[in-house]
């Protein structure tokens, strides 16, 4: 009785790996990113219209609380976070992005350059337009005009969730959760710190990032969904 050969022998399905990458966004992605960016525009509505903005009493207080002076280390500390939230903020996601397409996963570097740099046009600008808010008095850091929401927070929690998205594995993930929200919050507290915007004003932003980052991934889902098939069959380039 001859034994089949190797090339008879039906071969078992290729499977995915359990957690590949980029990851699939949730179920509920999309009505939770349009939940987050309605109740932005929400506060900002509210801020814009009456007397007395909504929040201000929030803010005020917290205000004042920011009592430091411009040559202490926290002040120090404040303005390296607005750095890193202003220009190299745009910066750090372009690059990011570049380094996703060096190893053929274009459409991560898509879906990173769309969430964290090409939303805050689409996004931020507008909202700034529509509640046109004061910023707070006396400034410590250069800041052009439209207080909410905060730019800089916008774009902290979209990097942070966009990396999260693209190059980190559940397990890993978690670790990054709480790197990335320390570095939300200090952002937050550095721009009410050096007296650029309102405490409402960063939590807007924050809203409104996070909220943008759920649409697009579920936007950007079957291109991330493919790139995660090629990923695990090592056909990136194809």
């Amino acid at each position: 009785m001859s034994r089949p050969s190797d090339a008879s022998l039906p071969r078992a399905p290729r499977t995915l790996p359990a957690h590949h990458l980029p990851s699939a966004p949730p179920r509920h992605a999309l009505a939770a990113g349009i939940a987050l960016l309605a109740l932005s525009l929400l506060i900002g509505l509210l801020i814009r219209v009456g007397d007395r903005p909504f929040l201000q009493g929030l803010d005020d207080r917290w205000a004042a609380a920011m009592d430091g002076s411009r040559a202490d280390a926290a002040t120090g500390f404040a303005t390296v976070l607005d750095r890193l939230g202003g220009p190299i903020g745009v910066i750090i996601p372009l690059i990011l992005g570049g380094c996703l397409c060096v190893y053929g996963r274009w459409r991560s570097a898509l879906y990173v350059c769309a969430a964290a740099v090409l939303s805050s046009v689409f996004v931020v600008l507008p909202l700034k337009h529509l509640v046109d808010r004061p910023r707070p008095p006396h400034p410590w850091v250069l800041v052009n005009d439209g207080s909410f929401p905060s730019g800089q927070v916008f774009s902290a929690v979209t990097l942070m969730l966009a990396a999260a998205i693209v190059l980190f594995p559940p397990r890993a993930r978690r670790w990054w959760w709480l790197f990335g929200a320390a570095y939300v919050v200090a952002m937050m507290w550095s721009r009410t710190w050096l007296h650029a915007q309102w405490l409402s004003d960063t939590l807007a932003g924050a809203l409104a990032g996070a909220g943008t980052c759920l649409v697009l991934w579920r936007a950007f889902a079957p291109l991330l969904k493919t790139e995660a098939e090629r990923t695990a069959s090592n056909s990136l380039w194809l």
